[in-house]
């Protein structure tokens, strides 16, 4: 072997370290962040409780620490191309955990409110920072490690909820929420100490011209199929529980369904991610939105029994298509701005989530929950068209940043 080789060969096995470095310290921030958020379910009742908080209070609490993390992506992703990304997001992490921290020290919904803004702020980061992070360290072969990325977030969002009911058995919820924040302390640590520091974007002149015409109504296409896509999932999975109680399931039988989907959302972005890479991105999306219309429709049709066997694969439908799309996002964004594209697809997503369930209730109310449950079926169905003619937007993306 020459010291031409060896150099090459130490130099791919430093590579290959240093994405995975970036991926696991990814994913680990990723699971903490999107366990906070969700942590905030577990916490509604004990609040409500304690302090006497009615309904509204309750989902104005939820809603604040939403807005602000939906509404702070973007300048987030600003801040991360001013500072850097690591220090965003160790920064960010360790917000998170102080909102935390000052909850466990609220006397009341002003305290409460506080904390989660602080919280939400912290929560912010994660999403830009460390897409772009795993993105920019793939670079090409991103697909396959941003599904594993999403995959981690599911992983958060089982675990440090679960874990907090078992420390719930052992200690008041003030201790508890204390001890989580020390977790997010940890992390920030394990980010501060593994995340990369130098991956950058090749210099703003340097981008590569086409991002400046198509690309950018390329990105709009995605973004759109985006929004539709987190309206679907947020709209089955509101009137669901209603759907399977018409049908005579009880409490427990409604839990074990959502618990199904849950799984089988978690093993499609895992599984869609990579599906994404080998197969394309425009064949996955048509795949799976077309199955999330029919399984819809199915589910409307289908007995109590064939409906709970169905729900892991709507549960791979509804949540495959994001890591395809989140996957995508890199494709049609300028390499100096990774982290804008990332908060801006993310700030529309999670926003459409936030705002899709009111407008199917409303229609709900209007034509009952099996209409309602149609029109999240053909919201679903008109997502093909718009990756119809995302398609060659994509692949002149490609071509262009080949050339």
């Amino acid at each position: 072997m020459t010291a031409f080789d060896a150099n090459s060969k130490n130099a791919d096995v430093a590579r290959a370290a240093s994405r995975g470095r970036t991926l696991w310290t990814a994913c680990a921030a990723h699971a903490l962040h999107d366990g906070y958020t969700d942590l905030i379910y577990l916490l509604l009742p004990i609040w409500q409780a304690e302090f006497g908080l009615g309904y509204g209070a309750l989902a104005f609490l939820r809603g604040v620490a939403a807005a602000t993390m939906a509404g702070l992506q973007l300048p987030a992703g600003r801040l991360a191309e001013r500072f850097g990304g690591r220090t965003t997001l160790v920064l960010g992490t360790l917000l998170a955990a102080i909102g935390y921290l000052l909850a466990g020290h609220s006397a009341g919904l002003a305290g409460l409110c506080a904390a989660l803004v602080v919280t939400g702020c912290g929560l912010s980061t994660q999403h830009p920072i460390a897409s772009a992070a795993v993105s920019r360290a793939y670079q090409d072969d991103a697909r396959g490690p941003l599904g594993t990325y999403n995959f981690a977030g599911d992983i958060g969002k089982a675990a440090i909820p679960g874990g907090a009911s078992l420390l719930l058995g052992l200690m008041s919820w003030h201790h508890m929420v204390w001890y989580l924040a020390a977790l997010g302390a940890v992390v920030a640590i394990a980010v501060a100490l593994f995340f990369p520091a130098n991956l950058k974007p090749i210099a703003p002149g340097k981008t590569v011209e086409h991002h400046a015409s198509g690309t950018h109504r390329g990105f709009a296409l995605l973004l759109a199929i985006g929004i539709l896509d987190s309206s679907v999932r947020m709209g089955f999975l509101t009137f669901l529980p209603f759907l399977l109680k018409e049908q005579g399931a009880s409490l427990s039988t409604t839990g074990l369904a959502l618990a199904l989907v849950f799984m089988g959302g978690a093993a499609g972005k895992f599984a869609c991610g990579w599906l994404g890479a080998r197969f394309g991105v425009i064949a996955t999306v048509l795949l799976t939105e077309a199955g999330t219309a029919a399984a819809i429709l199915s589910v409307l049709v289908l007995p109590l029994v064939a409906v709970l066997t169905l729900l892991p694969v709507v549960g791979v439908m509804l949540n495959g298509t994001s890591s395809v799309l989140y996957g995508t996002v890199p494709d049609l964004a300028p390499s100096d701005r990774t982290e804008r594209a990332f908060a801006t697809f993310y700030t529309g997503t999670i926003g459409a989530g936030a705002t899709a369930p009111i407008l199917f209730g409303l229609l709900g109310d209007a034509v009952g929950s099996h209409g309602a449950m149609i029109a999240t079926a053909l919201t679903a169905a008109a997502v093909l068209p718009l990756a119809i003619a995302l398609a060659p937007r994509l692949s002149a993306s490609r071509s262009s940043t080949r050339d």
